[in-house]
C-alpha cells in the first residue's frame, strides 16, 4: 500500500504571519519541532500504509512504534459482551494510552469508542473511532464539549462501550495524602453522569508508568509546557512496553447503591471508581503460588518441626479420657474439649501441627513447635479422626471469669496484641477467648472440619450457657497484600464495629502506612460484597476475605481493632466480638442444634425459636 499522503498536521502552526511575535516563532518554529519531535512523528505518520481504517491505523502506527502491549487474556474477558460498558483508566503519558485502550477493547467490543482530547481530531484516521472533547476547560469549552456528551450517551443508550479518561488531563506532580506524586488531576463528575443516566456497567483499567523527568519539571513551571511536551513524550514511546490491568466489572446497580449513601453522589462514585483503578497497581500479574514452607517474614532461621507424635500412644491418651470429654460426634470424627494436663502428648501434637499449619500461609513462630505460656491455663479443643488417629485441627480456648480471677488480664494471650482497659472486660465477662485455630492442610478441601469444630464450641456454650460472648484475634496473613489488609481493616473499623468497645481497645503495634486506603474503604465502601470486589482486584488468586474471618461475620462479629503480630510472621489480627444472644438465629442453629438453641436462650430469658425472631 502507498504511504499516507495528507496535509502536515504535524505543523507547529501553518499560519504563522502577521505580527512580531507570529513572524518571530515562525522563525523558531523548526526549533520547537525538533524540541517536540514532530519532524520524528511526522516520518512515522507518513510511512504508514493509506486508505486504513482506525482500528488498522491503530495497529500499524503501534506496530510502526514497536510498542509491546501487556494486558492478560483472561482479564480482557471481564469486559462484558453486551450493554452499555464505560471503561475508565488512568491517564499517565496523554496519547499513548488512548491507542492501547482502543486496540483493547476493539478485540472484545466492536463497537466501541474512546473519549479524547480534540487535539488529536488532526489526525483523521481517528476521527471515526474516537470522541472528541476540549479537556482545558472554560466557558467555551463547556459549549464546545455539549455536542461529544451527546455523541458519548449515544453510544451507551444503544448499548456500546465507551473508553474515558476521566482525569481529561495527563498525570502530573500534585500533593496527593501529604506528599508530591506523579498521579491524574481530579476526575471528572461528568463520567458518574453519563453513567447514572445510562445505567451502564464500568470497567476499570490501570496502565503503568508515566512520562519523563523533564515533561515533569516543565509542568511544575506552566500547565502549558506540559501541553506542549506531549508529542515529545509520545514519540518517546517508541519500543516502549505498556502493561495494562483490568479490573472486575462494577454493576451499575452497586454504583447507584453507594450514591444513595451520599449527599454528592457524582464526586462518591467517580472517587469509589478512582480507588478501583488505583488498586489495580497492587495486582501481580500472574497468582502468587507459595511454596510449601513460607520463611517466616523476618527471615529468621526456622526451626526443623519435632517429630510427630506416636499414633498409638496418642490414641491412648485420648481414648483414656472422660466420656463427657467428646461434646459433638460425626462419623469417623469426634470434637473433644480437655484441660492441658489431661492431654500432654496431645497438646504436643497440636502444638506441631498448628506450626506446621501456620507455616503453610506465610505465618509461624518459626519454632520447633507452636506452644506458649498460655497454652497450661486454657482449654483445648480439637477434631479427632478417629480412624486415622489424628488431629485434624484445633482451638484454643480461654474462659475469662477464670483466667482474669487467676491471672488478671495478662491471663489472656489477646492482652500480648491489645491494650485492653477494665471496662472491656467487665463488659464481656464472663467470655470464652478463641485463638490459635487451623485445620491442617489436608483437611481443608472440605468445609466440614471447621464446621465440627464449631459444632463442638457450641456445644461448650449449650454446657455452659454463661459464655454468650466469644471473642479473641482472627489472623490475616501476610500472603495478603498490604493495600488488601488495610481496605480490610478500614472497612471493618468503619462499618464492622462496636464503637461502645471499641474504644476500651488499643493495639499495640498498629497497622502503618496507606491510611489513605483506609479512610476510602470507611467511606467508599458500602458493604462486603463491594469489599469482596476490591480484594479479588488486588489479589490474582481471587482468595476473598479469611474463612474464619468470614464466619464470624456471619454470626454478627464485631471488629474492635486490628494489630501487626511481629512474633507471627507479621501476621494482621483483628480482635473480634460475637455476642451469640445478636447472632443469627439460623446461623447458630446449625451449630447448636435446635434443641441446644432453645436451651441457650431459655438460660438468657430470650425467644426460644427462629420463629420468634422474625
Amino acid at each position: 500500500m502507498d504511504a499516507i499522503q495528507h496535509p502536515d498536521i504535524f505543523a507547529l502552526n501553518p499560519n504563522f504571519g502577521g505580527t512580531p511575535l507570529r513572524r518571530a516563532l515562525a522563525l523558531a518554529e523548526p526549533a520547537l519541532s525538533r524540541l517536540l519531535s514532530l519532524g520524528r512523528l511526522r516520518d512515522i505518520y507518513r510511512s504508514l500504509p493509506r486508505g486504513l481504517d482506525a482500528p488498522g491505523f491503530i495497529d500499524a502506527l503501534l506496530a510502526a512504534m514497536d510498542v509491546d502491549i501487556r494486558a492478560n487474556a483472561e482479564e480482557l474477558e471481564r469486559i462484558p459482551k453486551t450493554g452499555p460498558v464505560v471503561v475508565v483508566a488512568n491517564h499517565p503519558f496523554g496519547c499513548l494510552e488512548g491507542l492501547v485502550l482502543a486496540k483493547m477493547l476493539l478485540t472484545v467490543r466492536p463497537d466501541a469508542k474512546i473519549m479524547a482530547n480534540f487535539l488529536l481530531s488532526r489526525i483523521p484516521e481517528l476521527r471515526d473511532l474516537f470522541v472528541f472533547v476540549d479537556p482545558f476547560g472554560g466557558a467555551s469549552a463547556t459549549a464546545t464539549n455539549v455536542r461529544p456528551l451527546k455523541d458519548c450517551l449515544t453510544v451507551l443508550k444503544s448499548g456500546g462501550v465507551l473508553g474515558i479518561f476521566p482525569a481529561g488531563a495527563v498525570s502530573h506532580p500534585r500533593l496527593v495524602n501529604g506528599r508530591l506524586e506523579v498521579a491524574d488531576p481530579k476526575w471528572s463528575a461528568t463520567v458518574a453522569r453519563l453513567v447514572r443516566k445510562t445505567e451502564a456497567t464500568v470497567v476499570p483499567v490501570r496502565f503503568a508508568g508515566r512520562n519523563s523527568r523533564l515533561f515533569q519539571a516543565l509542568g511544575l513551571v506552566h500547565p502549558i509546557l506540559r501541553t506542549l511536551m506531549l508529542p515529545r513524550e509520545f514519540a518517546n514511546k517508541q519500543g516502549a512496553t505498556v502493561e495494562a490491568r483490568i479490573g472486575s466489572p462494577v454493576p451499575f446497580a452497586r454504583l447507584e447503591r453507594l450514591a444513595s449513601r451520599n449527599a454528592a453522589p457524582d464526586d462518591c462514585i467517580m472517587r469509589y471508581l478512582r480507588l478501583r483503578t488505583a488498586l489495580l497497581r497492587d495486582r501481580p500479574n500472574k497468582p502468587r503460588r507459595l511454596p510449601p514452607l513460607l520463611p517466616p517474614k523476618s527471615h529468621s532461621r526456622q526451626e526443623a518441626l519435632i517429630p510427630a507424635v506416636d499414633q498409638n500412644l496418642l490414641a491412648d491418651e485420648i481414648t483414656s479420657l472422660p466420656a463427657g470429654s467428646i461434646l459433638h460426634q460425626s462419623g469417623e470424627f469426634a470434637v473433644i474439649e480437655a484441660k492441658a494436663e489431661a492431654i500432654p502428648l496431645a497438646l504436643r501434637e497440636i502444638g506441631r501441627l498448628r506450626e506446621y499449619t501456620f507455616r503453610r500461609v506465610g505465618e509461624g513462630t518459626g519454632k520447633s513447635c507452636d506452644l506458649d505460656s498460655f497454652d497450661p491455663f486454657y482449654r483445648h479443643l480439637f477434631l479427632w479422626n478417629i480412624e486415622k488417629r489424628e488431629i485434624a485441627g484445633a482451638y484454643r480456648i480461654g474462659r475469662t471469669d477464670e483466667l482474669l480471677a487467676a491471672k488478671g488480664p495478662a491471663g489472656l494471650y489477646t492482652s500480648t496484641l491489645f491494650v485492653l482497659k477494665a471496662a472491656f472486660f467487665r463488659q464481656i465477662d464472663p467470655a470464652l477467648e478463641m485463638g490459635r485455630s487451623f485445620v491442617r492442610p489436608e483437611y481443608q478441601k472440605s468445609y466440614a472440619p471447621l464446621l465440627l469444630l464449631w459444632k463442638g464450641l457450641a456445644q461448650m456454650v449449650v454446657r455452659e450457657p454463661r459464655y454468650r460472648i466469644l471473642f479473641g484475634p482472627v489472623s490475616i496473613t501476610s500472603e495478603y497484600k498490604h493495600a488488601s489488609r488495610r481496605i480490610m481493616a478500614g472497612y471493618f473499623e468503619g462499618n464492622v464495629s462496636h464503637p461502645a468497645l471499641a474504644r476500651h481497645v488499643k493495639p499495640k503495634t498498629p497497622l502503618r502506612g496507606q491510611t489513605w486506603l483506609a479512610r476510602a474503604a470507611k467511606t467508599l465502601v458500602a458493604d462486603l460484597d463491594d469489599l469482596l470486589a476490591l480484594i479479588d482486584d488486588i489479589e490474582a488468586d481471587r482468595k476473598g476475605i479469611p474463612v474464619l474471618l468470614r464466619q464470624y461475620l456471619k454470626l454478627g462479629g464485631k471488629l474492635l481493632a486490628f494489630n501487626v503480630d511481629k512474633d507471627f510472621s507479621d501476621c494482621l489480627d483483628g480482635l473480634i466480638v460475637v455476642d451469640l444472644l445478636k447472632a443469627d438465629r439460623r446461623q447458630l442453629e446449625r451449630y447448636m442444634g435446635k434443641d441446644g438453641l432453645a436451651a441457650f436462650h431459655a438460660y438468657h430469658n430470650t425467644p426460644e425459636t427462629i420463629e420468634h425472631c422474625a
